[in-house]
């Protein structure tokens, strides 16, 4: 495992002036930048490459939708120097209209965990009346928390706290739960 999973805190931020696409720095607990992510822009499928660093000479994981349009959009995370499949993170659809809902997937697509919005009311308020209010999530696999997400308030700014639960890698892999964080910032972050 590469040094930038082997963190128990992360800070998540969306890059807020860019052109075209999304870009994410994932910093450690001391503020350095362990990850850069890209989003490509004009792509009828979600792209998101992420890297050591801002060069883009390493490249470490791939998210792809498997499909262009998807109101339960999956995506497969691949680690990007081998082409492995480390599993899928696939949103809930319907019942994300009220609460955003995801589920990990393991290699062979069967459900091992999910990840939950923090309450439905506040889901609703977020939804109806303001986004003013942080998002939080909480990630389980096999009924056994492995990670926690929370938006940081900032009007202009989106940032997402991650924080992995003791012995989570033992559950899932770092990689995975960084990548849920890359796309609840790509994906939820942009709804507000």
């Amino acid at each position: 495992m590469h040094t930038e999973f082997s963190q128990e805190t992360y800070l998540i931020r969306r890059k807020v002036f860019t052109l075209f696409g999304g870009q994410f720095h994932v910093y450690d607990a001391h503020g350095q930048v362990v990850l850069f992510s890209r989003q490509k822009a004009f792509k009828l499928r979600e792209d998101i490459r992420v890297y050591t660093d801002e060069t883009e000479k390493e490249e470490r994981l791939w998210i792809r939708a498997r499909q262009i349009i998807d109101f339960s959009a999956a995506y497969d995370v691949l680690a990007s120097q081998t082409g492995e499949l480390l599993g899928t993170l696939r949103r809930k659809g319907f019942s994300s209209l009220l609460r955003d809902s995801w589920e990990f997937l393991d290699v062979r697509g069967q459900p091992m965990g999910k990840i939950m919005e923090d309450s439905m009311m506040l889901g609703l308020l977020r939804r109806f009346l303001t986004d003013l209010i942080p998002q939080a999530f909480h990630a389980t696999v096999s009924g056994q928390p492995v990670a926690s997400y929370r938006q940081r308030f900032n009007p202009f700014v989106f940032k997402l706290e991650v924080q992995l639960a003791p012995g989570a890698s033992a559950a899932i892999r770092t990689e995975m739960l960084l990548a849920a964080g890359i796309l609840l910032t790509a994906i939820e972050g942009r709804q507000g």
